[in-house]
């Protein structure tokens, strides 16, 4: 390993220990790898290393790394994890240590809350629903309006209420090593802050009770969810890091249809929004998910933001958003997708570029099924760029964006207006990636003592 990749932080107090099949693989950024005798590292301690990405620009980040004894906290419920993190106005240096699975969806005394909870007391009921909406009878060029749309808003702003945490800035959420931590059925909101750093979570199940129906969205109309596991929107310098995200135990596949179309109830897995800015996103898990990864909002996003690095993922059972980027400078690099269909989950497109999107894509591998076609691996409008280098499918260095654009009437770009600077642990082939990621991403793979 490079030697930058030891040299973690001065700040680190505790001792970080990997076990012996990372080991045996070999590690990058996020993970520091020590022998019996060496100076170790704290995982709840743990910041970002140097050049590792845009969350290192400037400033760098830290998150909760200087929080004194009064705010560090091990949470182990929805309760307790509400109030760790307190305000979201609060700018003390907070470490909030999650202990187990915590249910997002239970009351403050820990009782398991339902849909029919959520909706209690609102008019709201999922029949009157699409009786009153009905595209026979309702028509499809507005969206629904009138009294069950008000009580269907009403049920969601309930349940957003429970399971929205709003994360403050300076703040570090880590899994505690060894006990199969995360949330289930939440959403981590980071918005309008700086300093955050995520690792070493599952995050599972965060469904919405109350999908709206829009006539208006595409051909056929849709039905939208609204929370992400994490969401960032007008954040800045965010590091999420050895996270796990998926829909299990209730995937795509179990959803109905109404209307003719699917039910969705899940929404993003990690979403980077509202010109959030300096994030870098390493060595996660993406995997059973639709729409997983939105780099910007809107095609109209102002320009100089959105500055995202994504390395050292896994994308296994993936259909879209891989990410989709737009406006910002983004470096994809020594990441793994597995496109095959997965539970269901069959791959539309691994990487969008749009709305002027400056993508480099680097280093990637790519395992395609037989049947597969390398063309439709990329996506984009037109005007966003693609410049890619050393990405493999199956094995084969191949130009992706040359494949796409043979198939397309939309051309990718093929130049940037930028270099990446900020690229320590990059590896310059990918060809162990499938092997060497399979045992050092996702959650659980951090461990301390």
């Amino acid at each position: 390993m490079a030697a930058p990749a030891h040299r973690r932080s001065l700040r680190a107090r505790r001792t970080l220990v990997v076990s012996a099949a990372v080991v045996a693989a070999g590690v990058g950024a996020g993970v520091v790898v020590m022998n019996a005798n060496a100076t170790a590292v704290d995982v709840y301690h743990q910041t970002l290393a140097a050049k590792d990405g845009w969350a290192s620009s400037g400033t760098g980040t830290t998150g909760g790394t200087k929080a004194d004894a009064a705010h560090t906290f091990t949470v182990s419920t929805r309760a307790q994890l509400v109030k760790a993190l307190g305000s979201a106005s609060d700018t003390t240096p907070r470490i909030i240590k999650v202990k187990g699975t915590i249910d997002a969806n239970t009351d403050d005394s820990g009782k398991k809350l339902t849909c029919a909870d959520y909706a209690s007391g609102t008019g709201y009921s999922l029949s009157a629903y699409l009786k009153a909406y009905d595209p026979a009878t309702y028509g499809t060029s507005k969206l629904p309006s009138g009294t069950q749309e008000k009580a269907r808003a009403a049920a969601q702003t309930k349940q957003a209420k429970n399971i929205v945490f709003k994360v403050p800035a300076n703040t570090t959420v880590v899994g505690v090593p060894g006990t199969k931590a995360g949330i289930s059925g939440g959403m981590l909101q980071i918005q309008n802050v700086d300093n955050v750093i995520v690792r070493n979570l599952t995050f599972a199940a965060t469904e919405d009770c109350f999908p709206q129906w829009d006539p208006t969205d595409g051909d056929d109309g849709n039905w939208n969810s609204n929370y992400d596991s994490v969401t960032l929107r007008g954040a800045t310098h965010v590091w999420a890091d050895h996270n796990t995200f998926t829909d299990a135990p209730h995937l795509d596949s179990a959803n109905p249809k109404y209307y003719g179309r699917e039910y969705q109830i899940h929404d993003g897995a990690l979403d980077i929004t509202k010109s959030s800015d300096l994030v870098t996103v390493s060595r996660n898990q993406f995997t059973n998910h639709d729409k997983t990864m939105l780099i910007g909002s809107s095609d109209s996003e102002p320009s100089g933001k959105l500055r995202v690095s994504i390395h050292h993922n896994i994308w296994k059972g993936i259909v879209q958003r891989a990410p989709l980027a737009r406006v910002g400078q983004v470096h994809i690099y020594n990441n793994y997708y597995d496109v095959t269909t997965l539970n269901g989950y069959a791959t539309q497109y691994s990487i969008n570029s749009r709305a002027k999107a400056q993508v480099v894509a680097e280093n990637n591998y790519w395992k395609v099924p037989a049947g597969g076609k390398v063309a439709k691996l990329l996506s984009g409008d037109g005007t966003g760029s693609v410049k890619g280098s050393g990405n493999l499918v199956n094995g084969t260095v191949t130009d992706l964006v040359a494949a796409y654009n043979a198939a397309s009437s939309k051309d990718l770009r093929t130049t940037v207006n930028w270099t990446p600077a900020l690229t320590t642990g990059l590896e310059s082939s990918a060809k162990n990636l499938p092997t060497s990621l399979a045992t050092t991403t996702g959650a659980g793979v951090l461990t301390a003592s």
